[in-house]
Formats: structure tokens, C-alpha cells, sequence
């Protein structure tokens, strides 16, 4: 399968180099952007820039000329004099109110995992279950224009869908991304060569079942981290990782969020939080040849057959998201990229951005 060099992407603002989507970031706001508007009572709405167009409200509409040209932080008025606050949404914000046909990885799991598995730019990463392309996102923002991500996902609504929300944040196709529709442990060692690969990110129901892909690829010292929803999820890889051999002993945690309340004296914590969303668990690719180290344990783990057939989508919490359901958010990703003037479509096995393969 052939594969292309990158070209260059960067964009030129006021005689300086960018980085690709850093551009669209700054100035005035412009026709096609996302906008968060907050009103008086602190309620937020994302909105789309269209000219012509309106924003409608129980309290009148604003009109979307009105900030099209508008400075990042201004504030406007609709025709009944409800006044709004203007900003681009963060990425946080675009995560969670994105086009989705699946269940994003939130901000608090997303920065964990660029951290704890030490995503830098430049860095050639490999991703599987793509979902809508959020973590994708903050893969793409980690490795920069000079890095590689290759991303795999079975199914072409999700795939439709991450490209959408991608080219929406990036303004157009990132030259770094890549993605390849079908099974990450039949894909990845076809089109990967053995031994060049950084890290490994796998949001997936069964990660112990890409073990060998994931030894193959990945380079002696190269990271692997898995973000998985069940503590069975949990123990099945981490034991699956021991009795292999050729990683370190793997380490898991789970992050939970809690904001506060900020008000005069009225200063305490939120009532609710933002607790449970999944296990992240990472382990290091030893070189070859080399045994990891054979820590003891106080207890051998053991797995019967019935819980060996026990990995279903339904069985472990995952809720069944309808064809009609993946085919309107696809629209809604693609829109969004349309208004910039931009769209794009998987439409055989593998597509991508023009970043440097093997």
C-alpha cells in the first residue's frame, strides 16, 4: 500500500510560521467557527458562524453577522437586549459538545494519558477505537505537524465521524493523521514496520487481544496505554501483559474531577463531580530478547470459561448506538466542516492526512 510524504502545512500569520490550526485559533471571529456564547445567568450555548443566520432564544435572537468580525471576548447584544459573552470554545468545551456516535474520552482521561504516557512532538503514535475523534484531538495537538498518528477503527460511521470533528478543530485535514478503517491487530502489522512505533493509546473492549500487534510494532522503551471501563477489563490485561514477558510491570489508577464553588464566603465543593469514567494502565515495551522481571504476588490470578465469554459490548456496560444515530451525527461533523469550506469522506480502507509511513 503506497504512502505519501507530508507536505508542508504551516500557515503564515503576520509574517510567522504556525503550526497547522493555529491561525484559526486567533484574530476576529470568522464565518464557519464555533462560538461559545454565555449569557447573564451563566448558561452556555456553542453555536455555529453563519451568515444570514440567526440564533434563537425563548429571549429573542441574536443575529450571526453581528459577531462575525467581533474581537474573541466581546460582548454582544440580541434584539431585546439580552447580552452575550463571546469566546471560541476550549478544547474541553468542543469535546463535550461535539458530533459524537460514541462515548468521548474526557478532557480529565485525555490529559492523563499525553502525560502519563509521554506524548511529545515529533513522536509516532498509533491509536485504536477512534469513537468521535476526541482523543484523537489531543494526540494530534501533542505530536504536532512533524509527528505520525495512525489511528484504526472498525466501523466507517465512526471513522466519518472523528474526521469531521477533527477537520472542524484544525480547520481542514491535519498532515499528521492518518486513519484506516478495520481490526488494529491485523491493520497495525501490515502497515507498520516492526519495531518503529513510540506509543500505543488503545480505548478498546479487549486490549489483551492486540498483544502480540502491540509487541511487534512498538519500539524497546516504547509506551503502551490502555483506557478501559471495568476493573475485569482491568485484570484481564494486566495479567495478559505479566504472562507475556516483554513489558515492565504494568501500573493503573483512575482520575475523578471535582470543581468547586466559588461565591463571596460560599466557597465549597460542587455537588456533583465528574468521578468514574474509566482505568487507564500503562506498561513499557522491554528489548528484545529480554524477560520482564518477575515480581511476586500474593495471589495467582485465575480466569474461568465463563469469564473468558463474558467480553460482550453489552456485558461490560456499553450501550448500542443505532445506525440512524451514527448517520445524523456524521452529517453534523460534515457540516460543520462544510461552513469552513472544507468536507472530506472515508471512502475505501485506508485514507489519510499525507503523514510519513514505512
Amino acid at each position: 500500500m503506497s504512502q505519501t510524504e507530508p507536505t508542508s502545512t504551516l500557515q503564515e500569520d503576520a509574517g510567522t510560521t504556525l503550526p497547522h490550526g493555529a491561525a484559526a485559533r486567533r484574530g476576529p471571529f470568522r464565518a464557519g467557527e464555533r462560538v461559545q456564547l454565555t449569557d447573564e445567568r451563566g448558561r452556555m450555548n456553542t453555536i455555529t458562524l453563519t451568515p444570514g443566520t440567526a440564533y434563537h432564544t425563548h429571549k429573542g435572537f441574536l443575529n450571526h453577522d453581528s459577531l462575525i468580525g467581533q474581537a474573541e471576548g466581546s460582548m454582544v447584544e440580541n434584539n431585546v437586549g439580552q447580552l452575550y459573552q463571546a469566546l471560541r470554545p476550549l478544547l474541553s468545551d468542543f469535546v463535550l459538545s461535539m458530533p459524537r456516535g460514541a462515548a468521548v474520552v474526557y478532557p480529565k482521561d485525555a490529559g492523563q494519558i499525553i502525560t502519563m504516557a509521554d506524548i511529545y512532538p515529533g513522536a509516532r503514535v498509533v491509536e485504536a477505537g477512534v469513537g468521535s475523534g476526541a482523543l484523537s484531538i489531543s494526540l494530534l495537538r501533542a505530536v504536532g505537524d512533524s509527528g505520525y498518528l495512525h489511528s484504526f477503527e472498525r466501523r466507517e460511521e465512526f471513522a466519518d465521524i472523528a474526521r469531521g470533528n477533527v477537520e472542524t478543530i484544525f480547520g481542514g485535514p491535519h498532515p499528521a493523521w492518518r486513519i484506516s478503517l478495520g481490526s488494529f491487530q491485523d491493520e497495525v502489522v501490515a502497515q507498520e514496520a516492526p519495531g518503529s512505533v513510540d506509543r500505543v493509546v488503545l480505548d478498546m473492549l479487549a486490549p489483551w487481544e492486540c498483544l502480540d500487534a502491540v509487541a511487534t510494532v512498538l519500539a524497546p522503551g516504547g509506551v503502551w496505554i490502555n483506557y478501559v471501563a471495568t476493573v475485569t477489563q482491568l485484570s484481564r490485561t494486566a495479567e495478559a501483559i505479566r504472562a507475556d514477558g516483554r513489558f515492565t510491570e504494568p501500573d493503573a489508577w483512575e482520575s475523578m474531577v471535582r470543581g468547586w464553588h466559588l461565591e463571596g464566603l460560599a466557597v465549597r465543593p460542587d455537588h456533583r463531580m465528574v468521578a468514574h469514567t474509566g482505568f487507564l494502565m500503562v506498561t513499557r515495551r522491554l528489548a528484545d530478547g529480554v524477560t520482564g522481571l518477575n515480581l511476586k504476588k500474593k495471589a495467582k490470578a485465575e480466569f474461568t470459561e465463563e469469564d473468558l465469554s463474558a467480553w460482550t459490548p453489552e456485558a461490560v456496560g456499553e450501550r448500542a448506538v443505532s445506525d440512524r444515530k451514527l448517520r445524523r451525527a456524521a452529517r453534523d461533523a460534515a457540516s460543520t466542516v462544510q461552513t469552513r469550506g472544507t468536507k472530506s469522506k472515508i471512502t475505501d480502507a485506508e485514507t489519510g492526512g499525507g503523514a510519513p509511513g514505512h
